[in-house]
């Protein structure tokens, strides 16, 4: 540990994702650059198990599982104040009985948080998102505006703990050009606006506004005009992050008891043990964990 806790430090614990991933070498040289972090500990939560970089088999899946199970039963327990979690494969999960997903889902099962949803945040975009690991074929049939008032009011929520006290959060449509008025789809007027709508009576008219076209939304956002954009599916959001915020984009698991963060990419199996994997994302995910610990 690179802090001996005490009484008063904030208990972060750290999974290493898929050992045979980048998550061990980004997750220590994070915790070097955070040597001498006053008011937090850190912990490596899971065992470290023989893995040779970029071949991932069961046994690393299973380290990987058990390690999420772990920091998500103390997260219910306590006796950790947030925990960032590194790469992991769904893939190689699933192989080892893995029933979610992903790790939102995971942990919202494991805390007992129905309402939860995904959102991604950097040093330019918040995103959040609607719908997250379903078929673009899907997404139309799932929308619902109930869905889009319960997450944008996490949204909300998330807004006001990074330091905007009257947030301006921007809807995405869903169809090109946000519909053009019912010419390339009916979502926007028959389930987003209503939607919006409804966060607006909700006590904060100037907070919600659209639905705004994708194709321009975010660059809006990235100048500074909105706070963060509610996404209707996941690589509306996504694309557009991971393209301006790629090294400083942290995912936070909205609406759980205790904050769970990760770093925006993958295990990058192909760049694993080379020493070439950038930290930057992982040290800000377990920064964002201190923060909302």
């Amino acid at each position: 540990m690179p802090h001996p806790p005490s009484q008063a430090s904030k208990r972060i614990g750290i999974t290493l994702g898929d050992q045979a991933g980048i998550g061990p070498e980004i997750t220590h040289a994070a915790l070097a650059e955070l040597a001498g972090e006053q008011g937090v500990s850190f912990e490596l939560v899971g065992e470290k198990v023989p893995a040779v970089p970029g071949q991932p088999d069961l046994r690393t899946a299973q380290a990987a599982l058990d390690a999420l199970e772990s920091a998500a039963a103390r997260l219910a327990n306590g006796s950790l104040d947030a925990v960032v979690t590194a790469p992991v494969s769904k893939e190689w999960l699933h192989r080892v009985g893995f029933a979610f997903p992903g790790q939102t889902e995971f942990f919202a099962a494991r805390l007992g948080a129905p309402n939860h949803a995904m959102c991604l945040s950097g040093d330019l975009l918040t995103v959040g998102l609607v719908t997250v690991h379903e078929p673009l074929a899907k997404v139309a049939g799932l929308l619902r505006a109930e869905e889009i008032v319960r997450i944008g009011r996490l949204l909300y929520g998330f807004c006001l703990t990074r330091g905007h006290p009257a947030p301006r959060i921007a809807v995405c449509g869903l169809n090109p050009h946000a519909g053009e008025n019912g010419a390339f789809g009916d979502e926007e007027g028959r389930i987003i606006s209503p939607a919006i709508a409804e966060l607006q009576r909700g006590g904060a008219p100037n907070t919600f506004s659209g639905p705004y076209a994708a194709d321009t939304v975010f660059r809006s956002a990235a100048a500074g005009e909105f706070d963060a954009v509610l996404c209707m599916y996941h690589d509306q959001g996504l694309i557009p992050l991971k393209l301006l915020d790629f090294d400083s984009g942290v995912n936070v698991t909205l609406g759980l008891p205790r904050p769970r963060t990760s770093p925006d990419h993958g295990t990058a199996y192909g760049i694993a043990g080379k020493g070439v994997a950038s930290h930057a994302s992982m040290l800000a995910a377990i920064r964002l964990a201190c923060q909302l610990a």
